[in-house]
């Protein structure tokens, strides 16, 4: 008989707990979508000199197969269908008559076997009743029901989505379907005015908006304080994905999680395929963890950057409130009116002052903004529009001109800001050779380096600190709620509740000021 063997005691850790319970979204905020765009169209259409008439016709998304096989990927929404009719169901058509701001869906007509492998098949009621719209009919009605809505006509006019996407360089595909060349359309009005409702939040996007950013910043700091030296990143990305779909009910992620330790941190978009979140950090690295959840639809887009073994060294500290810095500035001067571009410039200018009192670049910061030099520490854009995408669109209306200038030419908008705007502000300082190495070498900018500070840091990585910022009537309100102050950061990474209660707050904030005193 085999000797009993005494079982080996695991770890238990604390379960982690969340104050938030999966937001109840009304469809009431598709509909007040939908009014804005018939409000906008029909201005617009007053103002052209045009008859208001017309229907908006927009094709949601489709199921796909990966590749050749049978396997089918989690579906999520086309966005603008998204925005309008919140359907999460695949292969829907949606139509708004601009006239009387009556709403259509149109289902797919299932076959027999989709309630023996998919589930019951669902009476076209329940489409009318869930989506708060008039009238749901099937796809293979559509012909019919549009050319009703304009009966005399010879061809009524469908309004398509086409236009450019000036964050990916593709375009909107317009709808199509059998019949609709019976149908005149309009390829040009659509988008423009669609795109740009989409860039003014109303209030119940924003509570949306709110509430994946709240999950999303407690899976942040979940995270953080459950980082120890010797761990894979991928474990990071796991934590964040399992906390905001266990407690916020997330079961999509805005995006590909960046989940970047050591030298990696300095790589833009870590963490995709051929990078893919695997790498064993180290006693000493920084990491730098953008991640962000999506619940229904709208999502969020929060980095934070810190020292895996929870202490913060001279030169991180340095690197850190130079981004740190950055971020408290910009949102400091947001405001409706403000121009993006001078708030990038505004971040780039406290970090060059941050590295040369840091004895890393010296020479006149003036002289340093005309040569660009930003560019070479922060190469992205301060931030972009946030909702139904990461990148929202609208970022570049019709005549607003990308600027060509290093550093500026990546940013995603170069607008104004306005009431209720969601932005990201995202500042970062990283160190990247393929940058640093031309610039140190290049006649106009060696001047400003300090060959050896540069070489130091040569396999630091980076910092970004990104925070989801809706711009208000007098300001701005951050809605991120994540440690940002290094003693913050150091207080949750032993434990420390957060937010940090008052007595932490001061005792946390003492021993970092004597420690450099």
């Amino acid at each position: 008989m085999a000797e009993a063997k005494e079982a080996i005691p695991m770890a238990t850790a604390e379960v982690p707990r969340s104050s938030l319970t999966p937001l109840e979204v009304p469809m009431q905020l598709h509909e007040i979508n939908r009014q804005k765009l018939v409000k906008y169209l029909q201005q617009h259409l007053t103002d052209s000199g045009r008859p208001i008439q017309g229907i908006v016709l927009l094709q949601g998304g489709e199921e796909k197969n990966r590749y050749c096989t049978d396997h089918t990927e989690l579906f999520r929404q086309e966005s603008y269908f998204a925005y309008l009719f919140g359907v999460r169901e695949p292969s829907f058509y949606g139509a708004v008559d601009i006239a009387t701001g009556k709403s259509i869906l149109f289902a797919p007509h299932l076959p027999a076997e989709y309630a023996v492998w998919m589930g019951q098949i669902k009476p076209l009621s329940h489409y009318t009743e869930r989506y708060m719209v008039n009238m749901v009919c099937y796809v293979d009605e559509m012909e019919e029901v549009l050319l009703n809505l304009y009966k005399g006509e010879d061809k009524p006019l469908l309004f398509l989505l086409h236009g450019l996407n000036t964050d990916s360089g593709n375009f909107s595909k317009p709808a199509e379907f059998k019949g609709i060349e019976n149908f005149k359309t309009d390829l040009s009005t659509l988008h423009p005015i669609l795109t740009e409702c989409r860039v003014i939040k109303s209030k119940l996007e924003l509570d949306v908006i709110q509430y994946a950013t709240d999950i999303s910043s407690e899976a942040h700091v979940e995270v953080m304080r459950n980082t120890k030296v010797g761990m894979k990143e991928y474990q990071l990305e796991s934590m964040f994905l399992h906390h905001t779909y266990m407690y916020g009910g997330c079961r999509h992620c805005s995006y590909t999680c960046i989940c970047a330790t050591g030298d990696n941190s300095s790589v833009l978009h870590y963490g995709h395929a051929a990078a893919p979140n695997e790498r064993t950090f180290m006693d000493g690295d920084m990491a730098l963890l953008d991640m962000g959840a999506e619940y229904h639809f709208y999502g969020s887009d929060i980095t934070c950057s810190f020292p895996v073994n929870g202490k913060f060294t001279v030169d991180q500290r340095l690197i850190y409130n130079a981004v740190l810095g950055a971020h408290n500035s910009v949102i400091a001067a947001m405001k409706p009116g403000v121009s993006w571009i001078n708030m990038h410039k505004l971040a780039e200018k406290v970090i060059l002052e941050a590295l040369k009192k840091g004895n890393i670049i010296t020479g006149d910061i003036e002289d340093m903004m005309t040569q660009r030099l930003g560019a070479v520490f922060m190469p992205h854009g301060l931030g972009h529009l946030l909702g139904i995408d990461t990148h929202d669109p609208g970022g570049y209306p019709k005549g607003l001109e990308r600027p060509k200038e290093p550093g500026l030419s990546s940013l995603r908008t170069a607008r104004e800001l306005k009431e209720d705007m969601v932005i990201t502000v995202e500042p970062g300082c990283y160190f990247i050779s393929a940058l640093l190495i031309p610039a140190m070498e290049s006649s106009e900018t060696s001047k400003f380096f300090n060959p050896d500070a540069i070489r130091r840091f040569m396999v630091f990585g980076g910092v970004r600190i990104e925070s989801d910022v809706y711009v208000t009537s007098i300001g701005c309100k951050n809605m991120t709620n994540v440690p940002r102050e290094t003693w913050e950061i150091e207080a949750v990474m032993a434990g420390a509740k957060w937010p940090l209660e008052k007595g932490v707050v001061d005792h946390s904030y003492n021993a970092i000021r004597n420690s450099h005193s």
